[in-house]
């Protein structure tokens, strides 16, 4: 029963049935600007479509569910026999099946194949980020698998169909497949060369039988698993079917699901392996090498997530503070709040812009072009450190924006900040990747035949970052800052943090002062390169356009 008392006024409308991708202005400029002109019309009505229905009612709802009815596993039918299966709730099928539709796991075969991907993945990704494990997975398995040309026409077809095809039989009888992945140890982590999961080759050729354990193996109801095993010479990568050709399921005993922070409507399982049979991918003791280039992949997938995140969570803070007022006047018109929400959104811009300038890369990369691809073995780690390490402060931060109403479950912002800090987590922590940026800093350049040497990714990364040198002094000196820390490298391993950080920024500020709004350039580079900023979002100096930066951010509902 209504009273008088509990009148509502004041509380900002949903932020509902609106189009997420081109209410995105830095998303919808980033395709436009690295798409060719042939497929734009063709990508803008495909990502216009996919926005619509992630800022709509229906997908917020399956969001929920999806959080709020985690997935449950069942080792055991109810005559005793182990049948180790997950059941998901309804909202995560409807998810998964509407990302797969949308192309999010075919960037490889189609002209700016990455780029349309990316985009659609930060747009879906809005709407629930748990999902997007397996699609991320099955996107980057498709490389790892072109070392055996057997397997590619075999399984690529599958994973780039578009049709999710539920539950477990052979992948022979699907229209389309999913894919997973296992090499986390719980002796070893992030080392892998602590993997103690033993590979003994049989009769047949190319296959093998294992015996051991994977710590996490994320959407273990996957049709299929890259995992890495000791064979007879070494490290090796393997193709591990949940159900074999003649219709019997595969040794693939799922001790437990994980209790997870966030992410969870998607399980993440510790797995044994007992008789396990698998095919060998690539040759014996090169599986570091086959499976690299699906870890690089997926890392590029981590940026996207955390982009998606920071933009979800901003354009809800900029949303609340224009309709709540306080003394009279929208929060976001008030100075201090607009500073506030101007310094979220340079992060989030910046996030945006660079991960889809990566993307790019992976398609001139597919097309041929070595400077791109050096780029991208050194610009991926770096990207990978420093924006999933700022996502989680954003996301904070913008929660703070819609005050106790933030922290309400029903906000939606709680979700976010549990989500916040997986990709930091996911495909090599902090100190991995700043580890991996030294090593592409330090490695020598390979032979590259009758063309000469292969780029250097340093001098790639360099040649990116000068295409602004000159445009703003602020920029230059960071530039030649990052070029003093680069002249000693023998020392830099306790520096490493730093110095990745340092590359992101700089190259962050590049790609802004080349493509952004002059606003938005002036402001990045002025706090993040020029030092006039604090150690809290809502510390940009005096005198920059924030209105502007703000306005850019709103969406219009």
């Amino acid at each position: 029963m209504a009273t008088s008392t509990h009148t509502v006024t004041n509380q900002p409308p949903p932020l509902v049935a609106y189009d997420v991708f081109t209410a995105d202005r830095a998303l919808a400029e980033a395709v436009e600007r690295h798409l060719d002109p042939a497929v734009r019309a063709v990508a803008r009505r495909e990502l216009a479509e996919l926005g619509r229905a992630a800022g709509s009612a229906q997908a917020q709802r399956w969001a929920v569910q999806a959080d709020t009815n985690p997935p449950v596993l069942r080792t055991h039918d109810r005559h005793g026999n182990r049948i180790d299966e997950v059941d998901f709730h309804p909202a995560w099928h409807r998810l998964l099946g509407r990302a797969v539709a949308s192309g999010l796991t075919n960037a490889w075969g189609r002209p700016g194949g990455h780029v349309r991907r990316a985009a659609g993945f930060l747009v879906w990704s809005q709407a629930e980020a748990g999902h997007g494990c397996p699609v991320s997975m099955t996107h980057a398995a498709v490389p790892a698998l072109r070392v055996d040309p057997e397997f590619a026409a075999e399984w690529e077809p599958r994973l780039t169909s578009g049709v999710y095809a539920q539950g477990l039989r052979p992948a022979a009888e699907k229209p389309g497949v999913l894919f997973g992945m296992g090499m986390t140890e719980k002796q070893g982590g992030s080392d892998v060369r602590a993997i103690t999961t033993r590979a003994v080759p049989l009769a047949g050729a190319g296959e093998y039988e294992l015996t051991g354990h994977k710590w996490f193996c994320s959407a273990p109801m996957s049709d299929a698993f890259l995992v890495l095993a000791q064979a007879p010479g070494g490290l090796t990568c393997f193709l591990v079917p949940r159900v074999l050709d003649d219709g019997t399921r595969n040794a693939f005993a799922i001790q437990r699901l994980k209790d997870k922070l966030g992410n969870r409507s998607n399980a993440s399982a510790e797995v044994e392996f007992g008789g396990t049979w698998a095919r060998r991918v690539g040759e014996e003791g090169r599986g570091v090498p086959t499976i690299i280039e699906m870890v690089a992949a997926t890392r590029l997938d981590c940026v996207l997530g955390s982009a998606a995140l920071m933009r979800q969570a901003v354009a809800q803070a900029v949303h609340h503070a224009s309709y709540r007022k306080a003394f009279g006047d929208p929060l976001a018109d008030k100075p201090l709040m607009r500073n506030v929400l101007a310094d979220l959104a340079l992060e989030s811009e910046a996030a945006t812009v660079l991960a889809m300038r990566l993307a790019a890369a992976y398609d001139a990369a597919g097309g041929g072009s070595e400077s791109e691809r050096a780029l991208l073995r050194l610009a991926v780690p770096a990207a990978k450190y420093w924006v999933t390490k700022r996502c989680t402060p954003v996301v904070a931060e913008a929660l703070e924006c819609l005050g106790g109403n933030g922290y309400v479950e029903e906000s939606g912002m709680p979700r976010l900040l549990r989500e916040s800090p997986l990709n930091s987590v996911w495909e090599g922590s902090g100190n991995i990747q700043a580890l991996d940026v030294l090593r592409a800093l330090r490695g020598a350049p390979r032979a590259a035949g009758r063309s000469g040497r292969k780029p250097v990714p340093l001098d790639a990364f360099l040649r990116e970052v000068g295409l602004a040198r000159g445009a703003d002094h602020r920029l230059d000196g960071a530039i030649k800052g990052m070029l003093a820390e680069l002249a000693e490298l023998g020392s830099a391993e306790v520096r490493a943090r730093r110095l990745a950080e340092r590359m992101a920024l700089v190259l962050q500020g590049s790609l802004l002062v080349r493509w952004a709004p002059p606003e938005v350039a002036d402001a990045f580079c002025a706090s993040r390169l020029g030092g006039d900023w604090g150690s809290a979002f809502g510390t940009l100096p005096f005198g920059l356009n924030q209105a502007a930066v703000v306005d850019r951010a709103r969406v219009e509902v």
